[in-house]
């Protein structure tokens, strides 16, 4: 596949691990069913160097059983899908179980002309065709992927409804949905697709809750003149009613959380406050501001372990934070921060924040300065160690790649669209 090393330490654990199974037990003896079991558990990485091993393991690659095998380990280490601001064709993604880059065009092209990668959920990613809004599902490691048809035909009546947002869960390991909100509030509607059915359901209107009402009422306090203020993508506060700029593969940017069979979308607004729709009851909140307007600078969603997080960059006192969120029980609680020796060097950059979070615990913010300055990076925050890292730059042809945002997925072989 043409994956670049990872870590001595990874592969060492690998050898050891093997060695110890060879002396124990000749892996040689072991039923294919056994052996499947062992292999479907090393990194998703080392299924691609199997192929070298012996013509038993390489026959892994189309076995059944051993997808079946796979399919059954509950959770990989994600990696994060990294999209530039050019029209390049290369496909790099960040391993954040070896910690390195990779360039996945070695083995297939994933991309399509004028489709732009906009969510992503399990071991897949969505594209959406900019001209006809059709989507395409992939899975960037096979290359198996599906072509979609816009949920909107040319016939009907709503076409004109502004999309909002593309969203994507993981229902069951085999099956997926994917869901567009449409509209301007307080006139918002939504469709799914569902795997399982092939179709995409009927327009349903979402009914503006009453809570929103004293958000609304709280979050003017300190503007008597009513003046809307919201962040542009190049980070300016403006003072206006046009649109959020959004680079286009945040463009419909939200995240989804399912619990206890209820479904919510969440995504920024044109003007930059946080839209909560409930699927389940076909009802939206917009949720209270984390900061006054004039201090929220960059502002992204992400998902994590089932919870929504907020990631916020602010400018006060000449210094830049960059600090993690969450709602519980309709209150901002604080959950992470950036290292002010880290965070500083954001100051006065006049950047932008797109984020997204991994399978079960790990958030990536890319950080990107426009010209004259460009300045780019990106961390890694593990929510349960409350570890930040500080990732390399990723290198093509002798020079470092821009990225403006990622997708996270899950490395799955067996994740078939």
């Amino acid at each position: 596949m043409g994956f670049s090393a990872g870590k001595r330490k990874s592969r060492d654990e690998e050898d050891t691990l093997l060695s110890l199974a060879s002396d124990s037990f000749p892996i040689d003896d072991l039923s294919d069913d056994v052996l499947e079991r062992v292999l479907s558990w090393l990194p998703t990485s080392c299924f691609f160097r199997m192929s070298s091993v012996c013509k038993r393991w390489k026959s892994t690659q189309s076995s059944k059983s051993f997808n079946l095998a796979c399919s059954q380990i509950p959770r990989r280490d994600p990696w994060f899908f990294m999209i530039g601001d050019d029209s390049s064709d290369s496909s790099f993604v960040f391993d954040s179980t070896e910690n390195n880059w990779k360039n996945l065009n070695r083995r297939h092209n994933l991309h399509r002309r004028d489709f732009i990668p906009v969510a992503s959920s399990g071991g897949l990613l969505c594209f959406r065709c900019s001209i006809s809004g059709d989507f395409l599902l992939r899975n960037p490691l096979t290359g198996s992927s599906r072509d979609l048809p816009s949920p909107i035909s040319r016939d009907d009546n709503n076409n004109n409804k502004p999309l909002q947002a593309v969203a994507m869960a993981t229902v069951t390991p085999s099956s997926y949905k994917l869901v567009t909100i449409s509209g301007e509030t307080p006139n918002l509607s939504f469709r799914f697709y569902e795997s399982n059915s092939g179709s995409w359901s009927k327009e349903s209107d979402l009914v503006k809750n009453n809570t929103d009402e004293e958000y609304n009422d709280s979050s003017h306090d300190d503007d008597e003149t009513g003046t809307v203020y919201f962040l542009s993508k190049t980070g300016n506060v403006v003072v206006a009613s046009n649109n959020l700029q959004r680079s286009p593969s945040k463009l419909y940017s939200s995240v989804i959380t399912i619990k206890d069979n209820v479904e919510i979308v969440y995504f920024l607004s044109s003007y930059g406050t946080i839209i909560s729709c409930n699927l389940t009851k076909r009802c939206f909140t917009e949720l209270p501001k984390l900061l006054p307007p004039c201090l929220e600078y960059s502002i992204d969603l992400v998902e994590c372990s089932g919870t929504m997080f907020v990631i916020l960059l602010s400018e006060f006192y000449e210094s830049a934070s960059l600090r993690i969120w969450k709602l519980e029980k309709q209150e901002w609680v604080h959950v992470g921060m950036l290292p002010p020796a880290m965070s500083h060097e954001l100051y006065g950059r006049k950047g932008d924040i797109n984020c997204v979070g991994g399978a079960g615990n790990k958030i990536l913010v890319c950080f990107n300065a426009s010209p004259p300055e460009v300045y780019y990076r990106y961390f890694v925050y593990d929510l349960v160690s409350q570890e930040w890292t500080d990732l390399p730059s990723c290198f093509k042809d002798g020079e470092a790649v821009d990225f403006v945002s990622a997708l996270s997925f899950q490395p799955r072989i067996e994740a078939t669209v």
